[in-house]
Order: structure tokens, then C-alpha cells, then sequence
């Protein structure tokens, strides 16, 4: 990354990070210092999942994040209509349902 004179950041993006890694969960945690958001996927008949990636943030990055994911969900949502929660109140999920297959 680089500072530019104009105030420009100029951003690389490699492949192997553009490829972006799937997460179906969060988990977030705390200390007076920093948030850490862990996001892990979860898979179907899974007893144990993983975590993917891990971002550490300070706290004023993680108001700035909040905000920012405030303002592109409300965008997402005066064009394409309220995305649904699918957990009453918004709980954490729980792990996949319906029928198992079988070979």
C-alpha cells in the first residue's frame, strides 16, 4: 500500500485474496483494546467447524466498520427490498437442518 502525494491510497489486491473466503458464521469478541472478528463456515452434518479468518480491529475501525456496513446494508435494501432474517431476533444459527442424505 502505498501513500500517494494527492492523498490517494493505492490498494493491491493479489488473486489468491480476491478469490475471498466463504463464511456463514462470526464470532466476535472484545478486550478494552481491539475487537477480533473470527469467521468460521459451517457445513452440513459438521461436528466441528473452523475458522477461516481472523481480523483484528482497533476500536475505532470496528465503530468505522459498523457504520460503513450500516450505510451498504440500508443501500442494498432501498434497491432490492429487506433482506430477511431467518432467526427470530436474530439468534445465533443453528446447525443445519432438514433431511440427511444418503448413498
Amino acid at each position: 500500500m502505498e501513500k500517494q502525494a494527492n492523498g490517494q491510497i493505492n490498494i493491491e489486491l493479489t488473486d489468491d485474496v480476491a478469490q475471498g473466503i466463504y463464511s456463514n458464521l462470526a464470532i466476535i469478541t472484545h478486550s478494552p483494546a481491539e475487537f477480533v472478528v473470527d469467521f468460521i463456515r459451517m457445513m452440513p452434518g459438521m461436528p466441528k467447524a473452523k475458522v477461516q479468518s481472523r481480523i483484528i480491529l482497533t476500536l475505532e475501525h470496528a465503530k468505522r466498520l459498523m457504520m460503513a456496513l450500516k450505510d451498504n446494508v440500508a443501500k442494498y435494501e432501498a434497491v432490492h427490498g429487506p433482506i430477511k432474517n431467518s432467526e427470530p431476533g436474530g439468534s445465533m444459527p443453528m446447525p443445519f437442518g432438514g433431511p440427511t442424505a444418503q448413498a
